[in-house]
């Protein structure tokens, strides 16, 4: 599995993750640590490198369905090889806690944490995969996979930032692989889903004040908004229950756009009901990774507007130039705040470089406005 990880472009370890083992005494340690660490970069990129819209339904049927069982056997195999060979390496290289230093000790004891979780892991995935209400039942089935691979990811994430902290000041964007990636999938998601909110909240307003010759058309009008945001990037990242109901309401919204006179009442009750949903998705904010994300990306803004303003009086052009890039750095926090995501909507077509002194004062101001608002603390 080492060598296998060492091959693996993908499993590459962070500039700051190499330069820590590159700089511990004990050599030994340190290259036992590296193939820990390649080891876990490569089952990270493998658990992550799965799109489960392939095994959807454009149908949500409540009979039994073991046909997925028969599809989905060789990711549950590999799901389980990958995160054992993840443990067969730790094994290997750490049997025993390292005789030398406390920190390498340390670092050890917590590699051996993170290996019986992870076994736990797999023996719990074990028994999910044995219960018929799991394994007969598509969306479950699909939804306890993403559930347990994300879990999986998010411990060995663990083991590589709690175990390297040991010997030095890190965070988990400088040392954990694949962080990146995955803070940018929770970023494009709740932009997506920020956005079909808007669509949505928009279309509701719309039906309540249709005529009756309307409703069909509004509703043929949702179904459309929904299929495009089923070709998103936010929705192959949703989770499998969140998409079931989407599929759902789909289907309920589907039904009244082929009848010929549907009631602006029942297109209401659905619109209502996925209005309601879609604003719940909202909850991705309250992310681990995404509130440590905002606070960054916050902080940066906030530097940078009052840079920007400093530079109005002598340097419009540089101010200009400034605040463009607070704005495009503010983009990443899309979806947090809707006063915020009209700005940031507003921006993404503004030349701020033609802008009089005074709007430039007075668009740096509505910005620093808008992220002091943030509960980002």
């Amino acid at each position: 599995m080492s060598a296998a990880a060492e091959n693996n472009p993908q499993a590459s370890l962070t500039p700051r993750l190499d330069e820590i083992l590159q700089g511990l005494a004990d050599r030994d340690v340190a290259e036992r640590l590296r193939k820990v660490y390649l080891a876990a970069a490569h089952a990270i990129a493998r658990l992550s490198d799965l799109d489960l819209v392939k095994y959807e339904s454009p149908v949500v049927d409540s009979s039994p369905d073991l046909s997925l069982w028969e599809e989905m056997a060789p990711v549950i195999r590999d799901t389980v090889m990958d995160v054992n060979a993840l443990l067969n390496v730790i094994r290997e290289q750490f049997p025993t806690a390292p005789p030398h230093s406390a920190t390498s000790r340390d670092a050890a004891g917590l590699l051996q944490d993170a290996m019986a979780m992870l076994a736990q892991g797999v023996t719990q995935l074990g028994e999910a995969m044995r219960n018929p209400s799991v394994v007969s039942d598509r969306w479950v089935l699909l939804a306890e996979i993403q559930r347990t691979r994300a879990r999986f990811r998010e411990q060995m994430s663990s083991l590589v930032f709690e175990s390297v902290s040991t010997f030095g000041d890190v965070t988990r964007a400088q040392v954990v692989p694949g962080h990146e990636a995955e803070v940018k999938a929770a970023v494009t998601v709740r932009a997506i889903t920020a956005d079909l909110a808007r669509i949505v909240s928009a279309r509701l307003a719309k039906v309540r004040e249709a005529e009756p010759e309307d409703v069909q058309w509004n509703a043929q009008q949702l179904q459309t908004e929904l299929d495009a945001f089923g070709r998103t990037a936010a929705y192959r990242n949703l989770r499998a229950q969140d998409k079931r109901r989407i599929v759902e309401m789909r289907a309920g919204v589907g039904q009244l756009a082929i009848r010929a006179n549907p009631t602006r009442e029942e297109l209401l009750v659905l619109m209502e009901e996925l209005d309601a949903f879609v604003r719940g998705l909202s909850g991705v904010n309250q992310r681990q990774l995404l509130i440590i994300h905002d606070r960054e990306v916050w902080a940066s803004c906030g530097v940078r507007l009052e840079r920007a303003l400093s530079l109005v009086p002598t340097d419009a052009v540089g101010a200009a130039r400034t605040l463009a890039e607070a704005a495009a750095a503010g983009q990443a926090l899309y979806g947090r705040d809707a006063a915020l995501d009209a700005f940031l909507r507003k921006a993404r077509k503004l030349a701020f470089a033609q802008l009089s002194l005074e709007d430039l004062r007075a668009t740096i101001a509505s910005f620093q406005g808008l992220l002091a608002q943030l509960d980002v603390m």
